[in-house]
């Protein structure tokens, strides 16, 4: 019975007539004979009110596409800081302002397709820093992860989807390594996991990483590369000189120590890992972070994103490739180059009509369906089609450590788009 139903009582001939209230309140009717012979008012019983229906709930494990949730299209703003020195006259303009509510009302360049694919991380990265435990294996965290992405950003090819591949580098593996087919590597208690991953919609990027340690012998190696994140993070801005913001980081990050065991380590910035622009569907632009004081005179312009992203370590500070490569993305400017191989030009299609420039993994083909590609894979990278990346490691026995936020340069304002209450 739906609450626009009532419900009609039928009396026996001879019952007597009387009164019947509502919950909501009486309201007077037609005049009645009582029992007694008394004409009466009888009181008419009142239609319930319509209950508003309840809002969709997130699901948990996260399940629920974002847009059933948010069903006006608005998707909740990041953390803003105001910009500071000789650019706090923009949060005041009405120019800036001006120009910031057409860019919200243009398809194209709305902050709403940022905002949806930040809260898809936000939720699935939360859902996932409960859930990962010692004893789950890589490619249990890695699916986990990309199937919440996917369900929550609704996956539609080059409207919304996964950004780029889930990186879950362990230990001296400072990034760029995700599972492969087979891969049984199992978390331990004394592991220092990177997570990292990225969500787009419509090609705009949200990359963002943190780390997870389970036990307390390296959370001064957390702690420290947090800080320096949000330092990066506070002296970004218009204007800002990439060189600077690589001081304000390494500042931060090296005024700290690790004590293991008898022996204290500083913390080391990774130097030669860096930061970056993010373009629509290229998840490295054309300008670079530093983490270090590099002296690069760069400016970081009005409307660009960026990625924050900082690496510790108790190692040497540098890394170098080893590793088996399980990240691979289709060069932009790739040249036009005649293929010999089968294999390569049928895997090329696939590349380019289910990743475009994305970047992807070995475990995106086989879900496609691709098999026994890796010669054609291979064949693609010494052509320069696509690039590989393999992992990036400090050395043995050392432990890295990883926080990132994306950040957008608005016009009035710095929107720190990924921020959570996590981190």
């Amino acid at each position: 019975m739906s609450a626009t139903e009532a419900t009609e009582i039928v009396k026996p001939d001879n019952a007597p007539l009387i009164n019947e209230e509502s919950d909501d309140g009486d309201e007077e009717g037609q005049d009645v004979v009582a029992a007694n012979g008394e004409q009466k008012k009888k009181k008419k019983k009142k239609k319930p009110k319509k209950k508003a229906k309840a809002g969709v709930k997130q699901t948990d494990p996260p399940t629920v596409g974002l847009s059933k949730i948010f069903t006006d299209g608005i998707y909740p703003e990041g953390e803003t800081q105001e910009y500071i020195n000789d650019n706090t006259w923009r949060t005041t303009s009405e120019e800036k302002r001006y120009l910031e509510r057409m860019n919200l009302e243009d398809e194209e360049n709305t902050y709403n397709n940022i905002r949806r694919a930040a809260e898809v991380h936000r939720v699935v990265r939360q859902y996932a820093r409960r859930t990962i435990r010692p004893g789950m294996t890589m490619t249990e965290i890695a699916n986990m992860i990309e199937d919440g992405t996917r369900a929550l950003v609704e996956e539609n090819g080059f409207e919304s989807g996964i950004g780029f591949p889930t990186g879950l580098s362990l230990n001296h593996y400072a990034a760029h390594y995700t599972p492969n087919a087979g891969d049984k590597k199992v978390l331990q208690i004394g592991d220092v996991l990177k997570v990292d991953f990225g969500v787009h919609v419509k090609g705009r990027i949200v990359d963002s990483a943190y780390t997870l340690n389970f036990e307390p012998t390296y959370d001064n190696l957390l702690e420290s590369v947090k800080a320096a994140t949000n330092a990066g993070v506070r002296a970004s801005g218009i204007d800002a000189r990439l060189g600077e913001v690589g001081r304000e980081i390494q500042e931060v990050m090296e005024s700290y120590e690790v004590v293991i065991g008898t022996d204290t380590k500083r913390v080391k910035c990774i130097s030669n890992l860096n930061g970056h622009s993010i373009h629509p569907y290229r998840i490295h632009g054309d300008k670079s972070v530093p983490i270090v004081d590099n002296g690069d005179p760069t400016k970081m312009e009005e409307g660009e994103y960026f990625a924050i992203e900082t690496f510790g370590s108790t190692g040497r500070g540098r890394v170098i490739e080893e590793g088996e490569v399980s990240h691979y993305a289709k060069i932009v400017d790739a040249p036009h180059v005649p293929l010999r191989l089968v294999t390569a030009k049928s895997l090329l299609k696939t590349i380019t009509t289910s990743f475009g420039s994305l970047p992807f993994c070995r475990r995106y083909l086989d879900r496609l369906g691709e098999s026994k590609y890796l010669l054609g894979l291979n064949h693609l990278v010494s052509q320069g089609i696509v690039q590989d990346y393999p992992p990036l490691v400090d050395n043995p026995g050392s432990m890295t450590a990883q926080f990132e936020h994306t950040i957008l340069l608005r016009p009035t304002r710095k929107e720190v788009v990924s921020r959570g209450e996590d981190y």
